[in-house]
Order: structure tokens, then C-alpha cells, then sequence
């Protein structure tokens, strides 16, 4: 591959894993393009899949897809812990390698234009590529979910780009934008008070005061007996992960509970897997140069 770009589509179905199998298969498909990883989450009843290839090949396997899952996927029916407003919710490209955000940019709003154009589904540009300042936020424009959409988007402010002015009657509303890659971080509680999970989740938020690239929700996972401060880093570089996961213990002792683990949902740079070993361990004089499998891969 000359240009590498990354597609990270989040999809709003995590419980039927023939469904999610019949999208990924659009991926699997096109060639020139590599199928990463992809996740189902029963709770927040979303998928998330990743994928890589040369910019056309990712924009034709994530139309593909987005095409499959307004097929498949009914938000009228559709019920979880995560905000959503589109069967395709969200699809964002990542510049990898030899091509510029600003490529990724264009990249972003050609696939718009298909998606809105041949699927019949209103898209708003987000991140890099939103056309206004108040879209660039993904949590500002799918305030209201799917079932506030249409009258959300009869306000100018969130007239989509691409397609109708209306949402699609099952696949609602897609966000389609480029940035910077994202950790989908999660810490796990040892309760089952959600509200103790909103009140961390509201301290490391940066909106509300806490970490400027941290976002932050606090949800249950029902099937565990336990809630989740679940979080998008949309900058580890300068809101690290060990940082965050530091204050949310803090706070959680604040409430006489503990925290029982973390995930990560997808793929994560190395390097910020690094930072946080390098943090927690107290490494000195330590460097990505010396992690072994970056000497025999190179770059």
C-alpha cells in the first residue's frame, strides 16, 4: 500500500453476530483493503470494526457497509447503554500513512456524498471535516438520538450535508468525518450504582471540567452487575490514558468502591500503551526505540 487510511465505522448492533458477520463480510470482501478488528458489546449494543487499506478501496468497503447495515439494522427497534443515531452511527478516517488529514478530509466527504446520495441517508460532517464549528463534537450532534433527529435536523444548525433533510425511517442519521485516531478506553466499577459512574465519568470530562480530549459516560453493564466509566481519548498524546485511569480510581475510593478493570475497545497506538508502562513502571530513560518488536518491523 502507497496511502494508508484507517476506517474505524461504529455500527449499532452488539447482539446478533450474524447480522454484524453479514457487514463485516463487506470489509472482508474488497480488496485492497485489510480487516483489523472488530468487536460486539451486548450492553452498549454496538459494534465496533477497523480497517485499513488504500483511500478508494477503504471508501468503497465502508459505503459497502453502511449500505449493509441500513439493510439489517432497524433503530426503531433498536435498544442499548450508548447514544446512537444511525444504523451506521459514525465513520471516521485516520490518516495512517503517506496522505495528509487534509486528504482524509476530501476522502471523508466524497463517501458523505455516496452515502447520502445512493443510501437515501442524511450525513453530517464531523471532527477535521465538519462544515461548522458546533459539528466538529459527535456527542453535539447526536444529542437526541435517533428519536430526537427529526426535529433536530429541521434546525439550521444541523441541516445535514449530504442527503435528505430528514432522517432515514430505520437508519436514522450518519456522522462522517476525519481525525486523529481515538482510544475507546473503559474502566469497570465493583457496583452497580450508576450514579456513582456518572459522577466520575462527569469529573474526567472535559467538558464539565475535567481532561480537555477526554469524552466520558457512565453506563451499566447490566449482565455483570456493574457500571462502566466508558471514555473516548481523542487525544492520548496530550490526555494520556494513565492520567485519566489514575483520577478515576482516586474518585472511586472517594465513594468507598474500586476499580476491577479496564478495556479497550479495537486497536490502540503502541505508543500509548508505552506511555503508560513507562508511567506506571518508572522507567528511566526509556524510549519507543527500545521496544523490541519496533526494532525488527521498523516502521
Amino acid at each position: 500500500m502507497n496511502k494508508i487510511v484507517e476506517c474505524v465505522p461504529n455500527f449499532s448492533e452488539g447482539r446478533d453476530k450474524e447480522k454484524l458477520e453479514r457487514i463485516v463480510d463487506e470489509v472482508r470482501k474488497q480488496e485492497g483493503v485489510k480487516l483489523l478488528d472488530y468487536s460486539m458489546d451486548k450492553d452498549h449494543n454496538r459494534s465496533v470494526v477497523t480497517f485499513v487499506g488504500e483511500p478508494d478501496m477503504v471508501i468503497e468497503a465502508a459505503f459497502n457497509a453502511c449500505k449493509k447495515a441500513a439493510e439489517l439494522i432497524d433503530l426503531r427497534t433498536h435498544k442499548g447503554e450508548h447514544p446512537r443515531m444511525g444504523a451506521t452511527d459514525v465513520i471516521p478516517l485516520i490518516p495512517i500513512k503517506n496522505i495528509t488529514m487534509q486528504e482524509c478530509v476530501e476522502y471523508s466527504k466524497k463517501l458523505a456524498k455516496r452515502i447520502g446520495e445512493e443510501l437515501n441517508i442524511p450525513v453530517i460532517l464531523y471532527e477535521k471535516s465538519a462544515s461548522r464549528p458546533e459539528r466538529e463534537d459527535l456527542a453535539v450532534i447526536r444529542k437526541g438520538e435517533f428519536e430526537g433527529m427529526f426535529e433536530k435536523l429541521k434546525q439550521e444548525e444541523f441541516k445535514p450535508d449530504f442527503g435528505p433533510d430528514q432522517p432515514h425511517e430505520s437508519a436514522g442519521v450518519t456522522a462522517v468525518g476525519a481525525r486523529m485516531p481515538l482510544i475507546a478506553f473503559n474502566v469497570n466499577l465493583n457496583t452497580n450504582n450508576l450514579d456513582i459512574a456518572k459522577k466520575i465519568a462527569k469529573a474526567v470530562r472535559g467538558k464539565s471540567g475535567g481532561f480537555k480530549y477526554c469524552k466520558a459516560l457512565g453506563f451499566e453493564l447490566k449482565e455483570r452487575n456493574i457500571v462502566q466509566v466508558s471514555m473516548n481519548m481523542v487525544d492520548y498524546t496530550k490526555t494520556p490514558l494513565y492520567r485519566v485511569f489514575q483520577v478515576i480510581e482516586n474518585e472511586a475510593n472517594r465513594y468507598g468502591v474500586s476499580v476491577v478493570g479496564s478495556e479497550i475497545v479495537g486497536l490502540v497506538p503502541l505508543n500509548a500503551l508505552v506511555d503508560t508502562a513507562d508511567y506506571f513502571l518508572k522507567l528511566e530513560d526509556f524510549s519507543y526505540d527500545r521496544v523490541l518488536e519496533n526494532k525488527i518491523y521498523g516502521d
